[in-house]
C-alpha cells in the first residue's frame, strides 16, 4: 500500500491577499563557490503576502537561493534588497534584515542545553531587547500557535523531529518578521511527522505571512503557493501556477521525463547560445498547458506563463 501524500492535493487551495508592495527584490544576483558558480542572474520580485514555492533537483541553487536572502551566504553580483533595505557589505543593513526575516533550516538548530520556552524568548531577547517576562509570554504564544505549548519546559532532546521543527518555526515567529524563509523544513523527518509540520505550515500561509519554500512536497504547494519556481543549474528557468506544474508531473509519470526534457533543452540552448531556441521550447511548454487546460474546466484552469 502506497503512502498517502502528506498534504492532498484535492484539498482547497488558500487563498491569498498579494499586496502590490515588492518586498524582496533580486536584481541579477550570481553566487560564486570558487570557480562553481551556484547562481547565474537570478531576477525574481516578492510581493507581501505571496507565498512562493523552489523546487529542482539537487545542486540547481534553491537553497543558496534563500541563504542569500538573509545573507547567510554572500552574493558576488547582482542587486539584492529586502523590506527595503539593500543587502551589501553594510553590517548595520544585514543586520536589519536579518530582524525582519525569519527562517527555518532542514536540521532545526535549536540550542541543546536550551529548553524549548528559553530557545524561542532568546532571540528578542537578544535582538528585540524585551525583558525576560515579556519575551517568555511571546514564546509561549507561539508555542500555542504552533499546538506544543505543553513542551515549553522540555529540552530538544526531548522532543520527536517534527516536534521540533515546529519549536523552530515558533522560534522564527517570535521575532515576528515579515518574511518567513523554509529551507526543506521536512526532508529530515520521517514520513509520519512531516504532516504535522506541513499542517503549521499552512496555517502560517493562511495568516497572510509573505513565504519562500524550497520543498519537493508538491501536495503543499499546490495548496498554498502563488506561483511555483523551477531551478535548474543556478537559474530560475519556469515560474508558472502550481495547479499547471502538477498536472504536466502527472501527465509525463514518476520518472519526471518532462523535467529530464526540460534539463536537456536548457543545456542546449546555453551550449549554442542561442536564445531563440529557448524561446521556442517556451512556446512548446505553454501550447501543452494550454492543450492541458482544454480538458479541465476553464474555471479552475488558468494557464501559466513560462519565461525564456
Amino acid at each position: 500500500m502506497e503512502n498517502q501524500p502528506a498534504v492532498s492535493e484535492q484539498e482547497g487551495h488558500v487563498a491569498s491577499a498579494l499586496s502590490s508592495e515588492v518586498i524582496i527584490s533580486l536584481k541579477k544576483v550570481s553566487k560564486y563557490f570558487g570557480d562553481f558558480q551556484a547562481l547565474n542572474g537570478i531576477d525574481l520580485d516578492v510581493h507581501t503576502g505571496e507565498r512562493i514555492v523552489i523546487c529542482g533537483p539537487s545542486g540547481s541553487g534553491k537553497s543558496t537561493l534563500i541563504r542569500c536572502i538573509n545573507r547567510l551566504e554572500e552574493h558576488q553580483e547582482g542587486d539584492i534588497e529586502v523590506t527595503g533595505v539593500k543587502l551589501d557589505e553594510n553590517l548595520k543593513n544585514v543586520d536589519q534584515v536579518r530582524s525582519e526575516v525569519g527562517m527555518v533550516f532542514q536540521s532545526f538548530n535549536l540550542f541543546p542545553h536550551l529548553t524549548v520556552l528559553q530557545n524561542c524568548a532568546l532571540s528578542p531577547i537578544w535582538v528585540r531587547k524585551m525583558g525576560k517576562s515579556e519575551a517568555e509570554e511571546l514564546a509561549m504564544e507561539y508555542l500555542n500557535r504552533v499546538h506544543i505549548p505543553e513542551q515549553a519546559e522540555k529540552f530538544p532532546g526531548q522532543l520527536s523531529g517534527g516536534q521540533q521543527q515546529r519549536v523552530a518555526i515558533a522560534r522564527a515567529l517570535a521575532m515576528k518578521p515579515r518574511v518567513m524563509l523554509f529551507d526543506e523544513p521536512t526532508s529530515a523527518l520521517d514520513p509520519e511527522m512531516i504532516k504535522e509540520v506541513l499542517d503549521t505550515m499552512i496555517e502560517l500561509a493562511e495568516s497572510g505571512m509573505t513565504m519562500l519554500v524550497v520543498t519537493h512536497e508538491m501536495g503543499f504547494a499546490d495548496r498554498v503557493a502563488d506561483r511555483i519556481i523551477f531551478m535548474m543549474k543556478g537559474r530560475s528557468w519556469s515560474r508558472t501556477c502550481p495547479r499547471s506544474f502538477l498536472i504536466i508531473q502527472k501527465m509525463t509519470g514518476r520518472n519526471c521525463f518532462y523535467l529530464r526534457f526540460f534539463e536537456y533543452l536548457v543545456l542546449v540552448s546555453c551550449f549554442l547560445g542561442c536564445h531563440l531556441l529557448r524561446i521556442v521550447f517556451c512556446c512548446w511548454v505553454n501550447l501543452i498547458y494550454c492543450s492541458v487546460g482544454d480538458f479541465m474546466d476553464n474555471s479552475t484552469f488558468k494557464c501559466p506563463r513560462v519565461f525564456p
